[in-house]
C-alpha cells in the first residue's frame, strides 16, 4: 500500500466529534435497510453499475475511477463503465447522479473540493453538498504542487513577486483545490493573479506547457509525468511531499496555504443500506488488490479508504474553514478568483 506522506492530514484536520458520533449512529448513510432493501441487495446488481466521473478523461480522477472499476467489475460480476461528464468541478456529473434511481445501479466518484470549495465560489443554488448523496467509502488523498513554464523564468515564490506583473494561473476549474490553493498564496504574496479555469488537470498542463497561462496548480501525479518540462515551485501540503522533497511548501515560503484533494465514492440519496454495504465489500477488496496498491504508489496518492461518517464530516469541516481563511485574506473566489 502507498505510504503515507506525512503524519496527519493536512486540509480536512479539525472534524467535528459530534457529528462523527451522530452519523456513525446510522453508519455514515441514511439509506433504506428494511426488507425492501435486503430484498433489492438479494438481486443487486442488476447489470451494469455506472461509474461517474465529472472530468475529462486522463486526469487523476478519471484514473482513479478506471482503476478502481476494473477490480469492482471482477467482484461484482458485471460490468463497470466509467463514464465521464465533465463540467462545473463535477457538478453536473453530480446533479445528474442525484436524479437516478437510489439502487446502487450508478455511482460517482466525487471529489472533496466539490463539496468544500466549491460552495465558496457559486450561488447557493448551484452548489453540491454532500449530505445529499450516500457516501461508499472514502477512496485516497493527493496533494497539489505549483509549476512554472519554465519560459517564465520562475523557480520561486519570491521570482514571481519580483516579476512586477500580473500573472496568469491555471487551474483544474472554477472552485477547485488547484484554484483555493494558488488564490490563497498569490493573496498573501501581493501577486496580481488572473485565474484561467480548464476542465481538469490535462487540458490545464497542456496549456501550461503551451504557453498560455504562466503557472498552474495541479496534483502530484498530474505533473509527475511533466517534470522535466516545467519548474517547480512550491506543494500545498502542510510538510514536504516524500515524492518531491526538493520543492518546498507554501508554509515555508511564509504562506498559509494548505489544500488537499480527497476523494470517495458516493450514491444516489435513498439507496438501500445493504446494497451500500455491498457496494463497501467491493471496494474494499479493490482497495486491497495489489495491482490498485501499486497504482496509488505510481500515481503518488496516499489511501483515504474511510467510512461515510468520516467523508463528511471532514469535509463539512473543510469547508468551514476555507470559508474561513477566504473572508480573512479578502479573496474574491469564482470566476473571477
Amino acid at each position: 500500500m502507498a505510504p503515507a506522506r506525512y503524519t496527519r492530514r493536512t486540509a480536512l484536520a479539525g472534524a467535528g466529534a459530534a457529528l462523527v458520533l451522530a452519523l456513525a449512529a446510522c453508519g455514515g448513510n441514511l439509506g433504506s435497510s428494511g426488507a425492501g432493501g435486503e430484498q433489492a441487495a438479494e438481486s443487486f446488481p442488476t447489470g451494469p453499475i455506472n461509474l461517474a466521473v465529472g472530468q475529462d478523461p486522463g486526469g487523476s480522477t478519471d484514473l482513479i475511477a478506471r482503476a478502481l472499476a476494473d477490480r469492482v467489475s471482477d467482484d461484482l460480476g458485471v460490468p463497470v463503465p466509467v463514464v465521464n461528464t465533465p463540467g462545473a468541478n463535477g457538478a453536473l456529473a453530480a446533479k445528474e447522479l442525484a436524479g437516478k434511481a437510489p439502487d446502487g445501479q450508478n455511482l460517482m466518484v466525487f471529489n472533496a473540493s466539490l463539496a468544500a470549495i466549491t460552495p465558496l465560489a457559486v450561488p447557493a443554488d448551484q452548489a453540491v453538498d454532500i449530505a445529499d448523496f450516500e457516501v461508499v467509502t472514502g477512496i485516497s488523498q493527493d496533494d497539489f504542487i505549483l509549476v512554472a513554464n519554465p519560459a517564465t523564468g520562475f523557480r520561486t515564490v519570491q521570482d514571481i513577486v519580483n516579476a512586477g506583473r500580473p500573472i496568469t494561473y491555471g487551474t483544474t476549474g472554477v472552485g477547485t483545490g488547484s484554484q483555493l490553493s494558488q488564490a490563497l498564496l498569490f493573496a498573501q504574496a501581493g501577486i496580481e493573479a488572473n485565474a484561467v479555469p480548464f476542465d481538469g488537470a490535462s487540458p490545464a498542463m497542456t496549456a501550461l506547457l503551451g504557453g498560455q497561462v504562466d503557472v498552474a496548480g495541479v496534483q502530484l501525479g498530474d505533473a509527475k509525468t511533466h517534470l522535466e518540462s516545467v519548474n517547480p515551485i512550491v506543494v500545498f501540503s502542510e510538510e514536504r511531499s516524500q515524492y518531491f522533497p526538493d520543492v518546498p511548501t507554501a508554509v515555508e515560503a511564509g504562506y498559509d496555504a494548505t489544500v488537499s484533494q480527497y476523494r470517495a465514492v458516493v450514491a444516489p440519496k435513498g439507496t438501500p443500506a445493504p446494497v451500500l454495504d455491498r457496494l463497501r465489500q467491493a471496494f474494499t477488496v479493490a482497495f486491497q488488490a495489489q495491482e490498485y496498491q501499486d497504482f496509488n504508489a505510481e500515481r503518488l496518492l496516499a489511501p483515504y479508504e474511510v467510512d461515510g461518517a468520516t467523508v463528511i464530516s471532514e469535509w463539512t469541516a473543510a469547508r468551514d474553514r476555507y470559508r474561513a481563511l477566504i473572508d480573512q485574506y479578502g479573496i474574491a473566489f469564482g470566476d473571477q478568483g
